[in-house]
């Protein structure tokens, strides 16, 4: 029994004292994306072009917001100028609304972005009639 036991116990002491190979070799990055990379004036332009188009629907303006807020980025006023003109066009004030609350949540803990959007927001709200969810009282709710 004693001797099982120290026959164990060196053979545990050697495959610890064992070095294992270390492959060095580096492996090989695949990229396995051929597209061209975006940059962010192509990406404003092409959601200014999307919510620009003349014979938007409601379906394609709410999609279109969706997709935009999905992104992990707060859009540019820009853009957002862009899809509240879509709106007007549409007479869709309720989808006015929610996304200037969807932009607002989606600025999240940075309190000082919203109140810049809303800024540069301003003439075309005036423009357009439409009033944000604080005249309208809704953030007290």
């Amino acid at each position: 029994m004693f001797r099982a036991v120290v026959r164990l116990s060196t053979s545990g002491v050697r495959s610890l004292a064992r070095t294992r190979p270390c492959n060095s070799v580096p492996l090989a990055s695949r990229c396995y994306s051929h597209a061209k990379v975006e940059t962010d004036e192509e990406f404003d332009a092409r959601w200014v072009t999307y919510f620009s188009k003349p014979d938007i629907d409601a379906w394609e303006l709410k999609k279109g917001m969706n997709t935009l807020i999905g992104y992990d980025l707060v859009p540019e006023p820009k853009i957002l100028d862009s899809a509240l003109r879509a709106c007007r066009r549409l007479n869709d004030l309720a989808s006015a609304i929610r996304i200037l609350e969807a932009v607002k949540d989606k600025s999240g803990p940075y309190k000082d972005i919203y109140p810049y959007l809303i800024q540069e927001l301003q003439p075309t709200l005036s423009e357009l009639g439409i009033s944000t969810p604080e005249e309208l009282g809704m953030d007290k709710l």
